[in-house]
């Protein structure tokens, strides 16, 4: 690839790849915890629902629901990857790692996918297409209807550069 073709692929273009990897991921982290607390669309690995309250399944199942539908959404996409990172890094530290040293050892490959994809979300933000930059935006027009400068950084503007 030259550079002229490698720099077509920043700027907008990342901007929905990451859009689509939050849905997706967000949509996967969702559909665990819609199985494991109503048994949708499938039954869970262990062929039964948590009880509600049972710790810890029945609490990471509410942070997988709540957090992958706030990741679809693209709804305080940082701290619902902070909090949906921190629940799959305990999950495969309390579940999966007594069982063996390495994630192929203990089945705990997909916690530590989840895990180090989410955290990789806390830094990327939401993307295009997120209820974030709507809000963001939402916010920057109302900047704008009380007389604010054209000169003055808006959120828009933060979110364009920390995507950039």
């Amino acid at each position: 690839m030259t550079n002229k073709s490698i720099s077509r692929l920043q700027g907008a273009s990342v901007d929905y790849a990451i859009a689509a990897f939050r849905v997706v991921v967000g949509f996967l982290f969702f559909c665990h915890g819609t199985s494991t607390l109503f048994a949708w669309p499938t039954a869970p690995h262990s062929g039964h629902t948590a009880a509600v309250g049972a710790w810890p399944s029945w609490w990471g199942a509410v942070i997988q629901l709540v957090c992958g539908a706030a990741l679809f959404l693209g709804l305080g996409t940082r701290i619902a990857a902070f909090l949906a990172s921190g629940s799959m890094a305990y999950a495969y530290f309390w579940s999966h790692q007594p069982d063996g040293a390495l994630p192929i050892q203990n089945n705990g490959e997909l916690s530590a996918i989840f895990c180090w994809a989410l955290f990789l979300m806390i830094f990327l933000g939401g993307g295009a297409l997120s209820l974030d930059r709507l809000i963001a935006r939402g916010g920057r027009t109302a900047q704008a209807d009380d007389g604010a400068t054209a000169g003055e950084s808006g959120p828009t503007d933060e979110l364009r550069e920390v995507n950039a």
